[in-house]
């Protein structure tokens, strides 16, 4: 059965799209934070291990949270890994060091490339396609993603 929710069909479509993208870049940091935790090795790690976990955590609220209002608007979530990699604006992997900084960087970078995915589409979402819910959605991620990103950037002074 159709969305009616004030939302044409067409606009419904393109903010599916958009979110779409967003939700395969979650999937993708997700993943990435978890080999981080998996992964982290050095004097820090305990410290970094924890650290890793608590990010992981909360992306993974935003994993879910984006495939619901994908599902609010009507359309279906993808939901396998070869569509999120075919989605994603991030790469799946970079090479480095286990250590921690490394990581911190890498997952850093990519907080960033979903904050400027997020901030471009705020106002496309709400003027354009006429979805002021989603846009109010999407600035809330984003504020997230900005503060997780402080604390990433915290541990490079």
């Amino acid at each position: 059965m159709e969305a009616k929710i004030g939302i044409s069909t067409e606009n419904r479509q393109a903010v599916s799209e958009q979110l779409a993208k967003l939700l395969a870049d979650e999937y993708v940091l997700y993943t990435k934070t978890r080999n981080a935790h998996w992964n982290v090795e050095g004097i820090d790690f305990l410290a970094k291990h924890k650290f890793f976990e608590e990010q992981y955590n909360q992306l993974d609220e935003f994993i879910d949270s984006v495939a619901e209002r994908i599902r609010k608007i009507g359309h279906y979530a993808p939901a396998t890994l070869k569509n999120f990699l075919a989605l994603t604006h991030l790469t799946e992997y970079s090479e480095r060091h286990n250590d921690s900084l490394g990581y911190i960087k890498d997952l850093l970078a990519d907080h960033e490339a979903i904050i400027e995915f997020i901030r471009g589409n705020i106002n496309p979402i709400a003027n354009d396609y006429g979805d002021a819910g989603t846009s109010d959605f999407i600035t809330g991620l984003m504020e997230t993603h900005e503060e997780m990103a402080w604390f990433l950037r915290a541990h490079l002074k």
